[in-house]
């Protein structure tokens, strides 16, 4: 058996679920092992909380260019071999960069930067170093999303020609209105966010799953946003009209004011034989819709799944699986990347998935700002992952 991963994680201190989240994540199939990181930029806190969860403190440093500096040092058998970033949006690009360019693999959260052009930088940094990127859109992990892509892939909702995501949350409702509240939230500060916070933060997370379970490419988008009020410059709430490959169209609803809403994510794929339709917030139920049948209900663990659905199922039928076992799920297909092991394409997010995601904000912010108008989607190729 190979030796665990040696781990490192920027970001996630504190009460963070994001950081939960990719720690229990990264434990699931034993692959990796959790050496040190900066967990958060207050040096006591920082090291509290690594005694916290039970870190060595040897490796926490100070900030990410003394982890950088530190870690060279050590012989390449002792060093991180990966990182996890997860930082606020204006730290990935400068961290990413830095680690692609001292040859770690990286597992980062999305958007992977906050512009199209430092993508770019990036997709060439990681063509250089020859390692692994991975963007964490963590719903691709669960079973029937996987089954979801399978089945489209394998033609059983014939031609494809819509596709349609609603990704409703309720959060912001309550600062939105309040002209402090929202002063002092990161997301929706342009300068820590980017140009965008409900497209940026859930939207993006919409467009990676259509484009995923469809297997098509949405080639241009027609924008309108909702920014509420006249000093608030961050979205956070709109509808995208789609244009893909093979005439396909679409949409996407996202919205972070839908008061009452809490993670309301729903991705539907229709062809001219039957139409498939998962629900986040039920993500154990894949429905499958037949013209003139009943509607029946697939769900994982059983032998009629997928490989990909049933190599990401790790309870036996009627046990629910959430969204650390969907992280797990990705986490488990970056250490088979890293180790150069056989892997599935659907099993993680790559650099091409970022690169797009990034695209895709650039682009609805900009067709909003036109007028709503259509904008093409600059076309990413699949070499250099």
């Amino acid at each position: 058996m190979s030796k665990k991963i040696r781990l490192g994680i920027l970001g996630g201190g504190g009460d963070s679920l994001i950081g939960v989240l990719h720690r229990i994540a990264s434990t699931m199939y034993g692959k990796y092992q959790l050496v040190g990181g900066v967990f958060n930029p207050v040096w006591e806190e920082n090291l509290g909380f690594a005694e916290q969860i039970g870190v060595p403190t040897n490796r926490i440093y100070k900030d990410f260019d003394t982890l950088v500096e530190e870690e060279l040092k050590l012989p390449r058998e002792e060093r991180m071999q990966a990182v996890s970033i997860l930082t606020p949006n204006f730290l990935h690009f400068p961290m990413a960069k830095k680690l692609l360019d001292n040859g770690f693999h990286v597992i980062c959260e999305k958007p992977i930067t906050t512009t199209y052009e430092e993508a770019k930088v990036l997709k060439a940094s990681l063509k250089k170093s020859r390692t692994v990127f991975a963007v964490t859109y963590t719903y691709t992990g669960y079973p029937m999303v996987r089954q979801m892509r399978h089945m489209v892939k394998n033609g059983e909702l014939g031609n494809i020609h819509k596709i349609d995501a609603q990704y409703y949350q309720g959060w912001i409702n309550p600062i939105i209105h309040d002209k402090e509240k929202r002063s002092a939230t990161w997301r929706l500060n342009p300068e820590k966010a980017g140009i965008s916070c409900c497209i940026g933060d859930i939207g993006t997370h919409a467009f990676d799953m259509l484009e995923y379970v469809s297997g098509e490419k949405i080639e241009s988008v027609l924008a309108d946003l909702n920014y509420v009020y006249t000093d608030n410059q961050m979205d956070v709430d709109g509808t995208v009209l789609l244009r893909c490959t093979n005439n396909i169209k679409g949409v996407i609803c996202a919205s972070q004011i839908a008061t009452g809403e809490e993670n309301n994510f729903i991705v539907k794929v229709y062809g001219d034989k039957a139409g498939l339709k998962w629900e986040q917030e039920n993500p154990n139920h894949l429905y499958l819709m037949e013209e003139g049948r009943p509607l029946r209900v697939l769900k994982p663990g059983h032998s009629y799944n997928s490989g990909l659905s049933l190599e990401g199922t790790k309870l036996p039928p009627g046990h629910p699986e959430g969204i650390f076992d969907a992280m797990g799920n990705i986490y488990k297909g970056v250490a088979r990347a890293i180790n150069k092991e056989p892997y599935d394409q659907g099993e993680f997010p790559t650099m091409m998935d970022g690169v797009r995601g990034i695209g895709f904000i650039e682009k609805v912010v900009e067709s909003h700002h036109k007028g709503n108008v259509w904008v093409a989607i600059e076309n990413e190729d699949n070499e250099d992952n």
